[in-house]
């Protein structure tokens, strides 16, 4: 799943993002910032307000939730039932392991973190089992590096916050999107060695539980990045050498260290040999959001649960689409955990129809983090408020700018957490918590999903 951004084509990526300025929207009222995480589409960063207004959802009879949607009693029962329905058919028709949560451990939440020259956010362990901190990156010599001032004190600072009880993990990403030289690290047994060893050098030196490789994307062309159809076949071994040195500091330290992966669907998929790769790591943390972006034809849902009813491509892609592709190559629904996005992404239309929603769309593609979306677009009558119950998704609409942003709600995040937890996958991540708002609103809305809060 947006890291230096989880993207497959550039919205962002390591630039600054602008959407063409307009009077009066509070688009440009957001300050360009580096993105820290984005998978575009392709195949994937407090002030008064004034009263909650609920937006033009047509969903009847109405009640507000927490976000300020409008909502109906029946469609809650219905998405629980469907999502039952859902768990229910994924198990009677996946051969081998069965998908259920019955016999799975429980699901965890995971908070992907990106290094910034700020204070740390609070960490509620109460409601986290793992921090992913990101990025460190590899170099030319095959070295895994922190690449940021002051990033080696930050890490050490989060680690030492999580001892307690309960105590949530801290694990390092390494790579995100623009990281080069995974290809070469992984090409030959000495570039491999000296990869793991220096990167389980700096679990040892800051006491981490452990690591997360974020290749984007292994065997596929990116802006900048090598690569070989041989990636395929060099990353399983790459995370053997990982497996092995891990084990190594096990072995001296007497606990055992997680190797996780982050990977996503469609095309980015087929530098995976997964079968492979399944029996070396701990889990995968699919990137199921960015499913539209600046590569895509029309606006949609970016990080929808499911398929959008107005959608009309064959390759649209959702998050159920997402995990059911990964279960059918033979990942165990243990050991795959989808993503949310604590960020939405703004659009301009050219043209007024539908709200926006599957429109086509010109310029560029602007990042918005939840925060920015509390305080510049919730808080403004400009903006629309929409919902679509058949994705379980939300949008807002700006008619007067043809301003269209994608994002997850509170009751979007919800969802997508009790699905997760009723096909008995491992858990749910999130890139991540620094978008979040001071209340930690999304933080809690995937609690209480992922925990049956809300049944």
């Amino acid at each position: 799943m947006v890291r230096n951004a989880r993207s497959r084509s550039p919205d962002k990526a390591n630039g600054r993002i602008r959407v063409p300025r307009q009077r009066d929207d509070p688009l440009d009222r957001v300050s360009p910032r580096r993105r820290a995480k984005t998978c575009a589409s392709g195949p994937h960063p407090s002030r008064s307000r004034g009263p909650r207004r609920c937006g033009s959802c047509t969903v009847s009879p109405p009640r507000c939730g927490e976000d300020g949607m409008r909502r109906s009693w029946w469609l809650d029962m219905a998405a629980i039932v469907l999502l039952a329905a859902t768990s229910s058919a994924a198990m009677a028709s996946e051969p081998g392991e069965s998908v259920t949560a019955n016999t799975s451990p429980a699901p965890r939440l995971i908070a992907y973190l990106l290094d910034r020259d700020a204070p740390l956010p609070p960490v509620d362990a109460g409601k986290l089992d793992t921090v992913v901190y990101s990025f460190a990156v590899v170099d030319a010599d095959h070295r895994v590096h922190l690449p940021r001032e002051g990033m080696a004190e930050r890490l050490t600072k989060l680690a030492e916050r999580r001892d307690g009880a309960p105590r949530a993990d801290v694990l390092l990403a390494i790579g995100g999107w623009g990281a080069d030289h995974f290809s070469e690290a992984a090409a030959t047994p000495d570039a491999r060695r000296t990869f793991a060893d220096t990167a389980v050098a700096l679990v040892r030196t800051h006491d981490l539980d452990g690591l997360d490789i974020d290749w984007e994307y292994p065997a596929l062309p990116g802006p900048g990045i090598s690569h070989s159809p041989a990636d395929r076949d060099t990353f399983p071994l790459l995370l053997q050498a990982l497996r092995e040195a891990l084990d190594a500091l096990s072995a001296q330290t007497g606990r055992r260290y997680q190797l996780t992966i982050a990977a996503a669907d469609g095309e980015a998929a087929g530098g995976l040999d997964l079968p492979r790769i399944v029996p070396l790591v701990d889990a995968i943390h699919l990137m199921t959001y960015d499913f539209f972006g600046a590569g895509s034809a029309r606006t949609g849902h970016h990080a929808g649960l499911y398929r959008s009813a107005g959608a009309s491509g064959a390759s649209d892609r959702d998050t159920t689409r997402a995990v059911d592709e990964f279960l059918a190559a033979g990942v165990p629904p243990h050991k795959l955990v989808p993503g949310a996005a604590f960020y939405g992404k703004a659009f301009r239309t050219t043209t007024a129809d539908n709200a926006g929603l599957h429109q086509p769309f010109a310029g560029e593609v602007a990042f918005v983090t939840w925060a920015e979306l509390q305080r510049g677009y919730l808080d403004t009558p400009v903006f629309e408020r929409h919902r679509d119950p058949q994705a379980q998704a939300a949008w807002l609409w700006n008619a007067g700018t043809r301003s269209f942003v994608s994002y997850e709600s509170p009751d979007a995040i919800r969802a997508k957490a009790a699905y997760t937890r009723l096909r008995g996958l491992g858990g749910m991540m999130f890139w991540e918590l620094g978008g979040d708002d001071k209340r930690g609103t999304l933080l809690e809305a995937a609690h209480r999903g992922l925990r049956g809060g809300d049944d």
